[in-house]
């Protein structure tokens, strides 16, 4: 019993530790910088574990100009390798508010989904992009159908399993949109 206390207040340290990383991070993440190119990533109420900071790490190579975190909780950022604070992120409640301030800023925008009709391989994608991409086990937090104006496109996959990972999901689009966007 005593041995499972002290594992239950090393977890809760350990949580308060990542909590306070993130903290101090997200004070550092007012400096950055927008990366050379004018696409931006729109994380839908994903899990605030593992693949948030992975995705700014993808973020901060590929030269992203922001990333908009709709509703996600504290993260520990590590696992990005300092990305985190060369990314601007920007902090929304709902999808709406991202939504409204990437259409005022003349984004198009792209939801990814596994099920959409339209291949990423084979749609040409705008310069000021942003890319939507949703919850790993819920999907998007929005009706497609209340966003006409939205785009729908799919990875081209070839094997059995249902999805890939969202942070290599998000690096294949990043990737897809440097080639078709050589940066300056």
């Amino acid at each position: 019993m005593l041995r499972q206390r002290k594992s239950k207040r090393e977890k809760r340290e350990a949580r308060d530790q990542a909590l306070l990383r993130y903290t101090k991070q997200r004070q550092r993440n007012v400096l950055a910088k927008p990366g050379v190119n004018d696409f931006i990533l729109v994380l839908d109420h994903m899990k605030a574990g593992f693949n948030v900071a992975k995705i700014f790490r993808s973020a901060e190579a590929f030269g992203a100009a922001e990333v908009h975190l709709i509703d996600i909780g504290p993260f520990d950022p590590s696992p990005g390798k300092g990305a985190f604070k060369k990314v601007p992120a920007k902090f929304y409640d709902s999808f709406e508010q991202s939504y409204q301030e990437l259409v005022k800023r003349d984004y198009k925008i792209v939801a990814l989904s596994g099920d959409c009709e339209h291949l990423s391989t084979e749609s040409v994608l705008d310069s000021k992009t942003a890319f939507v991409l949703g919850h790993e086990e819920w999907g998007h937090s929005f009706e497609m159908a209340d966003y006409p104006d939205i785009r729908c496109l799919a990875i081209p996959q070839f094997g059995q399993v249902e999805s890939l990972n969202v942070a290599v999901a998000a690096s294949i689009m990043m990737y897809e949109y440097i080639r078709q966007h050589p940066s300056r």
